[in-house]
């Protein structure tokens, strides 16, 4: 009998000491388990920062998990310096003084693929990673030259403005081909009109919007400028001598059916098209403008970057067009920015400061 029992033990053991380190490997551990609520381990999870400032709610890398904001991919130094410059960086992105870089924090953040807040090491080492890789000095810092890099492709996602560089301002369609939008669908009572396409784009889009629970104004991404025809923006130009620079352009991305402003949000005092930076902040804090960021791309919209608002469709090409050079040059002088904040509650007056669209 003793033979027998010295042969179980002998295979026995090495079963039992299989089956714990398989346990051990296999077994769910307390670091996949879903986070306890109010658990505080910030060190190797999302940080607490100010919601409103958090970038859009992209998936995370890991299906069913939560994004590591801990990376040591910058400097040390990188997510403080970040921090500072959300409320304070002074510079000069769209050619007129601003001060931070909140209102384009969703932008940069869907660009570089984070979840991180802008002041966390996974935002600042997710940056220095896409700095690395389009030749840029890793440095995880927000910067001109950084933002200058991103803000090329960010234009050239444009159709509109990929034609414009080549001198040439995308036709207008026949208006009998348009369609118009529904009274609901268009804020003020205005008559919205879009081509077919891109009009049922919008409304796939406003249909996830809503379900996503993104809309919290009743007016919410209602359309409040469509179609404008070629000639009377011309007119408009004359009229307002305010064409070309800081107010509006010569060759407008309304006229090609396909770009489109919607109501995203605005800053008490203002309408949903002032480009005052503090309605701008506004927008880029509301969760309907992060949501867009993350989703408008798959409804085959794109965002003129200093407008929240402006959207193009790029599910249609653009019509042939004209010479820029050929068209009306009536009240395209120089024009001198009003001082920030002297159009509150007169949004229209305000309406695309150094919007080149």
């Amino acid at each position: 009998m003793k033979a027998p029992r010295r042969l179980l033990l002998g295979l026995g053991l090495p079963l039992l000491a299989i089956g714990g380190f398989w346990l051990w490997v296999y077994w769910p551990s307390g670091a996949s388990s879903p986070r306890p609520a109010g658990a505080h381990d910030e060190a190797n999870y999302l940080p607490s920062y100010v919601p409103s400032v958090d970038p859009p709610a992209t998936t995370p890398p890991l299906v069913g998990g939560v994004e590591r904001c801990d990376g040591t991919d910058a400097p040390d130094t990188a997510a403080a310096v970040n921090a500072a410059s959300l409320s304070t960086l002074a510079w000069t992105p769209f050619g007129k003084p601003e001060t931070g870089w909140e209102i384009y924090a969703p932008r940069i953040a869907a660009e570089i693929g984070t979840t991180c807040g802008p002041g966390s090491n996974g935002f600042a080492s997710a940056l220095a990673r896409w700095q690395g890789a389009h030749g840029l000095r890793q440095t995880g810092v927000v910067d001109p030259e950084m933002f200058a890099a991103m803000l090329v492709r960010w234009h050239l996602a444009r159709p509109f403005v990929r034609t414009n560089r080549d001198g040439i301002c995308p036709g207008a369609p026949p208006e009998a081909n348009l369609a118009l939008a529904r009274p609901e669908e268009s804020y003020g009572g205005k008559a919205i009109r879009l081509r077919p396409g891109a009009l049922e784009a919008y409304r796939r889009m406003l249909g996830e919007a809503r379900a996503a629970g993104v809309l919290h104004r009743p007016d919410a991404l209602r359309i409040f400028s469509g179609f404008r025809a070629p000639d009377a923006d011309a007119q408009r130009c004359a009229r307002d001598r305010n064409c070309q620079g800081l107010i509006r352009t010569i060759c407008s991305a309304h006229r090609t059916g396909l770009a489109m402003d919607v109501v995203i949000d605005a800053a008490p005092g203002f309408g949903p098209d002032s480009s005052a930076d503090a309605n701008r902040l506004a927008m880029a804090r509301s969760p309907l403008y992060r949501w867009m960021v993350v989703n408008g791309g798959r409804f085959g919209f794109v965002n003129y970057a200093y407008e929240p608002w402006h959207w193009e469709w790029t599910g249609e090409p653009l019509l042939p067009g004209v010479p820029i050079a050929s068209l009306p040059k009536d009240g395209s002088e120089a024009f001198t920015e009003p001082p920030e904040g002297s159009t509150a509650g007169k949004p229209a007056a305000a309406s695309g400061a150094r919007n080149r669209r």
